[in-house]
């Protein structure tokens, strides 16, 4: 199955039809997006007397539901023009537009009775060969797609996106009983390298994969948050990053999910795998029947675990005691075992040290992980036949950094069955026969692929998939040629270099500098081309703000001088080395690491990248050429003076205002990327693999050396137009003084300073001149006040 997807229809504007929709707008494909017309008008539509036959009155329901997606936060589309691509209707007017489409996607109602009548309706229109998906969290297939022609059954499965669509990668394809193997293939593929998800192949049962393990995680803890004496606090603290897993961990997490979605999926379980071993988990403890009496179901209804309350105009969050059902002040959660962790930076070596803990929390990991374990090696082969793809799910579906049978290899197949004796719990007969066999662990690693452990043919075999992308862990023992405690350099082959930061936060101190200018000596003399790429939570938060501290407050001003240079020299580099240069960011891409973006020869951006010159949050100004590169590029192409001092202006204002590109294609818009030049990838598995592939295409290309840039700076015109208006910002109370004073010296630098006319001037111009401003502000003691807060806190201050 080879045709281009041009056109999809979703059917529903729920918050998962609309996110849907404005997911595949994502990624460039039209859309109709239909949902059912009112019954009635509303108090708006019988004041202007229009009459339920109105367009308006008939679209209301979708176009209301649409409005209310685009304006959510965080927002479901990577760019607002994005939504022109999508089209609304009605089922009643516009279903017939269905047979325009290539996919049609079903998000209505979890009623089987209304999916049927749905489907009866697009069979209708339905053209032929056209994909029909449902987006059903657990209604089997059989009744689904009862009574409907053969070739929809043959086109028919189930696509189950994790909300929010655009964020969560989870994408489970669970293919119908007549389900084409090539309609299969295809949405496997689709998901991947279109929607830049984690396509993980299901069974037809209950909950699929994702729910099914996540849904037991959780119900396994309010069974056991009494059980051990526990407070909600203090699970969500044993159960958040410490464990590679999200920061609102767990009751936070139902909370914004919501109670009833969580009991609505697990009461389908308990209702529908009867012969689950551990059914029982899955009826709802007492206190869970209450809040769902008394409507506590979380953030929709402002408490459920936690409650915000504002007392003498301050926000407090309070917690639900378990035991009283009654809220109370948070109670900081406190253990020793926890202590232990502080310094092993790598999740995945700390689940050794949490199980053999001695306080409540060890005693805690040890029946957690037991109950984990003893759950995902009986699902298969029940919800899957390969162990990966439980992996997968929990990864991409829950926020897992690791899933269950990686956390078990972790801590050791031996001492996890240990774990297990110690609960009671009876080891499954193919985990047995895997350590008769001589398998150690559910995973390997050999010639840069990751292996799994097949339980058909008893030995490992090569995860599927993996030729399109190269992971640095599969790869990093065997490719790294230098490296020292900050960064290191593997070599990919072909030529091609990768600098990958291994800082604390992937922070851009002496080391990291060292490691991209060694990369950048090796490529132009013994190898061809270099990357900046890594696959750690985020790309950088930038320079190391400590260390600018350090040499600010004790006055070290020759150093820190020079440390700001170095910073410049090897930002400009990247632009003008004799090798091809590429950077791969992703996440939060700030600062300094920005700076780096915007000089390297060509951007392979993951769409979820959050980039921006931050500094004016600490009281300086970007000093790693950033402020130099904004001048530079306002002044670029041939447009007039006038248009030329605009984009000068609006490039000001976004770094005087630390503006952040909430995804790629925004900066594109705020001038971070070149639309001509940098590219944005939706998974972000794929990303250094297609920097190694551009790198590889500018080298074939005949890739040259740049000259040198000059900049048009307009000298006291600009600045004029940048005093005004720091000025009127300060006037208006919407600056500080200290504000202002940070504003007027990006000013001076990207007006070029007090020049009398525009001039050409060069790069390294500006860059004295930045380099000089940020010197300057290092000396203000309101700035470092600004910095120290934001080491203590993570937050900025406003003095």
């Amino acid at each position: 199955m080879k045709k281009p997807i041009k056109k999809v229809a979703v059917i529903g504007s729920g918050i998962m039809g609309s996110g849907i929709a404005c997911h595949f707008a994502n990624i460039g494909v039209e859309v109709l997006l239909l949902d059912i017309i009112p019954r009635e008008l509303n108090e708006a539509e019988k004041a202007k007397g229009l009459t339920l036959e109105n367009k308006a009155v008939r679209n209301r329901i979708v176009n209301d539901s649409l409005t209310a997606s685009l304006k959510s936060k965080p927002s479901p589309i990577y760019n607002l023009k994005f939504a022109d691509r999508i089209s609304t209707g009605n089922l009643e007017d516009d279903l017939h537009k269905i047979k325009e489409v290539d996919w049609i996607i079903e998000v209505v109602i979890e009623r089987l009775d209304i999916k049927q009548q749905v489907f009866e309706k697009i069979e209708k229109f339905r053209k032929p060969g056209t994909l029909i998906t449902s987006n059903t969290s657990g209604i089997p297939i059989k009744f689904m797609n009862k009574g409907r022609s053969e070739d929809f059954q043959q086109h028919f499965a189930v696509t189950h996106f994790f909300n929010p669509p655009r964020y969560l990668k989870l994408f489970e394809v669970v293919p119908g009983p007549d389900c084409k193997q090539e309609v299969v293939d295809f949405l496997m593929m689709y998901g991947e390298k279109f929607l830049g998800k984690t396509s993980v192949l299901a069974k037809d049962t209950p909950a699929f994969i994702g729910n099914r393990v996540g849904i037991f995680g959780i119900m396994s803890l309010f069974h056991q948050v009494k059980e051990l004496g526990l407070t909600i606090e203090e699970v969500d603290k044993l159960t958040g990053p410490v464990i590679g897993r999200p920061k609102s961990a767990t009751f936070r997490t139902v909370d914004v999910v919501g109670l009833d979605t969580l009991v609505h999926v697990s009461n389908g379980i308990y209702e529908n795998c009867k012969d689950d071993e551990a059914l029982e988990l899955f009826k709802l403890p007492e206190f869970i029947d209450t809040m769902m009496k008394n409507k506590w179901l979380g953030s929709k209804t402002k408490q459920g675990f936690y409650k915000m309350v504002v007392e003498n105009g301050k926000k407090n969050i309070l917690s639900l005691d378990l035991n009283t059902l009654e809220y109370r002040p948070n109670k900081r959660p406190n253990f020793a075992t926890l202590e232990l962790t502080k310094t092993i930076d790598h999740v995945i070596d700390r689940f050794k040290v949490l199980v053999k803990g001695k306080d409540k929390a060890g005693e805690f990991y040890r029946k957690n992980f037991a109950a984990m374990f003893g759950y995902v090696q009986n699902r298969i082969p029940e919800i899957s036949d390969e162990l990966y793809r439980l992996d997968d799910a929990m990864k991409a579906g829950f926020g897992w950094e690791h899933g269950p049978f990686e956390i078990w290899d972790a801590i050791g197949i031996e001492a996890g069955i240990e774990l297990m004796k110690a609960e009671k719990l009876p080891v499954a007969k193919w985990i047995t026969e895997m350590l008769v066999s001589g398998n150690k662990s559910f995973y390997s690693v050999k010639d840069g692929a990751k292996y799994y452990y097949s339980i058909p043919s008893k030995k490992q075999e090569k995860i599927p998939g993996q030729d399109s992308f190269i992971i640095l862990n599969n790869i990093r023992e065997a490719k790294t040629i230098w490296s020292n405690p900050g960064a290191s350099i593997q070599h990919l082959g072909d030529g091609v270099l990768n600098i990958e930061f291994q800082s604390k936060m992937n922070t851009l101190g002496s080391e990291v500098l060292q490691a991209i200018n060694k990369g950048i000596d090796l490529a132009e003399t013994e190898y061809d081309a270099v990357i900046l790429g890594n696959q750690g939570a985020n790309f950088s938060v930038g320079a190391n703000l400590g260390m600018v501290f350090m040499m600010a407050v004790e006055q070290e001003y020759d150093e820190l001088n020079y440390s700001v240079k170095y910073f410049q020299d090897t930002v400009m580099r990247l632009r003008y080395s004799s090798c091809p240069t590429i950077i791969a960011p992703h996440g939060l891409t700030f600062g300094g690491a920005c700076e780096m973006s915007m000089h390297a020869d060509k951007v392979i951006a993951a769409a979820e990248t959050y980039i921006g010159l931050v500094e004016f949050g600490v009281g300086i100004i970007p000093g790693g050429a950033g402020s130099k590169e904004m001048a530079l590029r306002a002044s670029e192409g041939v447009l007039k003076d006038d248009v030329k001092l605009n984009k000068l202006r609006d490039y000001f204002i976004n770094v005087a205002t630390a503006k952040v590109a909430t995804s790629a294609y925004e900066a594109y818009d705020l001038g971070f990327f070149k639309e001509y030049k940098d590219l944005v990838v939706v998974n972000r598995d794929r990303q250094i693999a297609t920097a190694k592939r551009h790198a590889i295409q500018l080298l074939e290309d005949g890739y040259t050396q740049p000259v040198p840039k000059r900049a048009l700076v307009y000298g006291q015109q600009a600045l004029g137009m940048f005093l005004v208006g720091t000025d009127s910002l300060e006037k208006g109370h919407y600056a500080s003084e200290h504000d202002k004073k940070i504003a007027n010296k990006l000013g001076y630098v990207m007006a070029g300073g007090n020049l009398s006319e525009p001039t050409y001037v060069s790069e390294q111009y500006l860059l004295d001149l930045e380099r000089e401003a940020f010197m300057s502000l290092c000396t203000e003691r309101k700035t470092l006040e600004r910095i120290e807060h934001m080491l203590k806190t993570g937050k900025p201050l406003r003095n």
